[in-house]
């Protein structure tokens, strides 16, 4: 925000609302002081446009590991081949069972 000369999260409002967001103060303030767990596309499309960054500028991808604690999961990401800071994305398929006929 300062590259943009943005020193307060109330003139971040007026930019986003010339964008279609409209954004109570405190929603704004939270979006700028802490890490949202999700945030619309809309709206980090226009927090690039404002600032004039890329998405990669705004968050860093990380991976989280949840397991059940009865689960036989490794508690380490390293365990997994995983490294930190290099994350990697995969797709989970479906596969519907067989039928047994």
């Amino acid at each position: 925000m300062a590259k943009q000369n943005l020193w307060k999260t109330t003139e971040l409002m007026p930019l986003l609302k010339s964008r279609g967001i409209n954004l109570s103060e405190s929603q704004v303030y939270r979006l700028v002081t802490s890490t949202p767990e999700r945030i619309p596309a809309k709206t980090f499309a226009a927090l690039c446009d404002i600032l004039d960054c890329t998405p990669n500028d705004l968050f860093e991808p990380f991976l989280e590991m949840r397991a059940a604690a009865t689960a036989n999961a490794p508690k380490r990401s390293e365990d997994l081949g995983i490294q930190p800071g290099n994350p990697i994305a995969q797709r989970v398929r479906l596969i519907a069972p067989e039928d047994d006929e």
